[in-house]
């Protein structure tokens, strides 16, 4: 395509990546692997670090384990053969220190890049062995030399590469070359995306100067103020996305519409329940109540910590579907979950005359059908089961309210195959697991939140002790004592069976270990690859004191209460991830007594590992500990949001720039309830580069 075919096109910003100067169809190919496929695609094609030349570090300078850049030569290379194999190369630079870069087996790939002589800057966190500095598996960038147009200063922007990249030529310096030209050529066909009245409100660069700020920054301030901007725009319309996804669900008024709570919900609240509600409980009762007499489908997730008593008012909210003529579903993710609230829901609710049947795999032919017809007739006001919920043969007569827990466990389309049971029936989604604030304000933006932060009065803070196997002796005979004290105890293991690459005690030898240790008492082994009816037995001669002692794996994670469990051990808890272990700890201090989690860990311990411990033992409030799991993790791998349905981010944070997050959802939601079709000539462009971005299809927001 000619340069005078390009500026025919409708915009040449839309011309395909190929037609840039310098770029081709092969190196085409690979810019399109990263998304970038057209000229606008490339000014967003943003650097992952920069080189500033100020705050490289000499070799002689470096200090062990400070994460840090330096800049030398490659003088020598060697690929070693012996023991463990490896590719080493060395690296000196105008200090006359060296270091020593190492690949291990599997990075032999590593040898082909570099050559002698070659100017490169290499990241990572320096370790020490003798006198000599060592990086391995280090980040590396090569360097050329170039013109001072090109270099900015002594701030390089550095772009994502590797093999892919090499073998077309697209080292960074070609990057910068050709991306100076894409600027130079289109940079002011670049429009403005955000309107001049929040620009000048949140004190926001021009975008086209922040973007070319980001790759050609002119001093360190101007990218900084670049990032801000960019990283704000970036956050706006994520939440432009979900402000109208919630606008559209909200704009459909044919939710149905509850009556005033009536007998069955009184009778619970205030004579069959045992025990005072607390006002997390009574907030999010209120909550329902008002979203159910809306004239809008309910969608509001309760997230509560361990223990917040969130399943009272998951009963409520049905109490209130069926007062006002309607049945209700309660889903849950095991069958050991959905067995424990069937049992919940009997002791609370056949007082009152209501049927509620368990739906779950295995079930025998004659009762399921009974089950079903049951639904489908509307003799059973309440079915309460897994995923077998949710299969073409149950039909409900009439579902109002579908209650879905642990909600992060099912599949998106799961929780919308729940929502079809019924005439848009009011859902109400529940998790143990605190989400933090700033990934609630994303993932689920388009949701109404309930925080339940209040435990039950007579709940005592579960002590929690770090210990390792030196102190095993001392951890036994605390058990003993609770022990006698008729009290029980939970011991968790991260595997079943021994694994010889993984040196860790699994639950199978354990249980033998366990049971010869605590002779006279009983021990119980539960796991995953037992039967459910296994399973389910175990746990209840644990439930009703026939045993002592549940060794178990994570299979207990969620949803096991047994009040008079007090102890809980956590066999190679370095092995856990927070999240696990803050699930684990809340199988304790679920009744009256003092309760304990002992973590024991490994002398030798990873840094992460090391600072998931010392969360646990200094915190037992779940959104302290959720927001340090985000930290840890990363928003990618949180619940496994990269299956949301939400656009990735390119340069935003979900864990860095909460602030900024939140400001942009505060500009973006005033925006859409101002302007919802963005139809004022102020906002034009604005809706253009939302149309532009947003996915074609914002479904299952109703779902969550």
């Amino acid at each position: 395509m000619t340069e005078q075919a390009i500026q025919h096109t409708e915009n040449p910003l839309d011309t395909d990546i190929q037609w840039l100067e310098g770029v081709g169809p092969r190196r085409a190919e690979v810019f399109r692997k990263v998304g970038v496929h057209t000229f606008r695609d490339l000014f967003r094609f943003f650097p992952r670090r920069y080189l500033d030349r100020t705050t490289v570090t000499p070799i002689r300078q470096l200090q062990e384990g400070i994460a840090t850049t330096i800049v030398g030569r490659v003088v020598s290379q060697n690929m070693i053969e012996a023991g463990k194999k490896r590719f080493e190369m060395q690296v000196e630079d105008e200090s006359g220190g060296r270091i020593n870069c190492v690949w291990f087996h599997g990075h032999q790939w590593v040898r082909r890049l570099f050559i002698n002589g070659e100017l490169v800057a290499l990241h990572g966190s320096p370790q020490k062995f003798g006198r000599s500095f060592s990086f391995t598996h280090p980040d590396y960038d090569k360097l050329e030399t170039e013109k001072a147009s090109l270099t900015t200063g002594r701030i390089i922007p550095l772009y994502p590469g590797g093999q892919a990249w090499d073998r077309v030529g697209l080292s960074n310096k070609a990057l910068r070359h050709i991306i100076y030209g894409l600027f130079k050529k289109y940079g002011l066909l670049l429009d403005e995306n955000l309107p001049e009245s929040i620009r000048k409100k949140y004190s926001l660069m021009e975008g086209r100067i922040a973007l070319r700020a980001i790759h050609f920054p002119k001093s360190e301030e101007e990218r900084e103020l670049a990032m801000h901007r960019l990283k704000f725009e970036e956050f706006f319309f994520l939440q432009m996305l979900l402000a109208t996804t919630r606008q559209q669900v909200k704009k459909t008024a044919d939710g149905l519409v509850f009556e005033a709570p009536g007998k069955y919900f009184e009778q619970f609240t205030q004579t069959v329940l045992p025990f005072t509600l607390t006002n997390a409980q009574l907030k999010a009762i209120s909550d329902v109540l008002e979203d159910t007499r809306s004239g809008y489908p309910m969608n509001r997730l309760v997230q509560g910590d361990v223990g917040s008593g969130k399943t009272v008012v998951a009963i409520a909210a049905m109490l209130h579907a069926i007062d006002s003529g309607y049945q209700a579903a309660f889903m849950a993710p095991t069958e050991i979950l959905a067995e424990q609230h069937y049992q919940s829901l009997c002791r609370y609710l056949e007082p009152l005359g209501l049927k509620v049947h368990l739906l779950v795999g295995g079930q025998h032919k004659k009762r399921r059908t009974e089950i079903l017809n049951d639904l489908a007739a509307g003799d059973a006001q309440i079915a309460v089961g897994t995923h077998a919920i949710i299969e073409d043969k149950v039909v409900f007569k009439a579902l109002g309210m579908a209650v879905v827990d642990e909600q992060h466990r099912f599949g998106v389309m799961q929780r919308a195959r729940m929502f079809d049971k019924g005439q848009r029936p009011h859902m109400l989604l529940m998790t143990a697991t605190p989400i933090p604030r700033s990934l609630a304000m994303t993932v689920y933006g388009d949701l109404d939140v309930t925080i339940m932060n209040e435990l039950p009065a007579n709940r005592k803070p579960i002590k929690t002790l770090l210990r390792n196997e030196a102190r095993r002796g001392e951890v036994y005979e605390f058990m003993r004592t609770e022990l006698r004290a008729g009290r029980q105890a939970y011991v968790v293991y991260p595997l079943v069976e021994e694994s010889e690459k993984l040196d860790l005690k699994d639950a199978e030898n354990g249980f033998e270990q366990i049971t010869e240790a605590f002779r006279p008492y009983k021990a119980g082994l539960v796991h995953g690859r037992m039967l459910p009816y296994e399973k389910e037995e175990e746990m209840k001669r644990f439930k009703d004191g026939t045993l002592d002692i549940l060794v178990a794996t994570t299979v207990i994670e969620v949803g096991v209460d047994v009040p008079n469990a007090s102890v809980m051990v956590i066999e190679h808890a370095e092995r856990f991830g927070l999240s696990q272990l803050h699930q684990l700890r809340g199988r304790v201090g679920r009744g009256t007594e003092q309760s304990y989690c002992i973590l024991m860990a490994d002398y030798k311990q990873s840094a992460e590992a090391k600072t998931r411990l010392e969360v646990m033992v200094g915190t037992t409030d779940g959104f302290v500990i959720s927001e340090e799991d985000l930290k840890l993790r990363g928003a990618g791998d949180f619940f496994g949001t990269r299956q949301s349905g939400l656009p990735d981010l390119k340069i935003a944070n979900i864990t860095q720039d909460a602030d900024i997050l939140a400001r942009a959802r505060e500009a973006a939601f005033a925006l859409v309830a101002d302007d919802p079709h963005l139809r004022i000539p102020e906002n034009e462009l604005t809706r253009n580069h939302f149309l532009r971005s947003a996915p074609q299809s914002l479904g299952m927001a109703r779902i969550g």
